[in-house]
């Protein structure tokens, strides 16, 4: 099973359609709170290449993008095959 991690802030619309979709799926997750946590939120967009808006969503190490990245990998058919790859 992959290791996904999802950067989320406390009232993003947009964390609960990831999280949602995901637990659709079966898929466990870290969720990174980055709402109080400057030191984190600064992490999170080192590792997205510059990008600053939740969700963040990374798949073994590499960035997803945000949740409409990941519901248009989904309807694509391309999410499973990234999620059952050894994380």
């Amino acid at each position: 099973m992959a290791k996904v991690e999802v950067y989320t802030t406390s009232c993003c619309p947009y964390c609960v359609r990831a999280k949602s979709l995901l637990e659709s799926k079966g898929v466990a997750f870290d969720e990174i709170d980055v709402t109080a946590d400057d030191a984190l939120r600064e992490k999170m967009i080192e590792r997205a290449g510059g990008r600053r808006t939740v969700p963040e969503i990374f798949i073994n190490g590499k960035i997803i993008g945000g949740y409409d990245d990941l519901r248009a990998l989904e309807d694509e058919g391309g999410l499973d095959p990234l999620l059952s790859e050894p994380g």
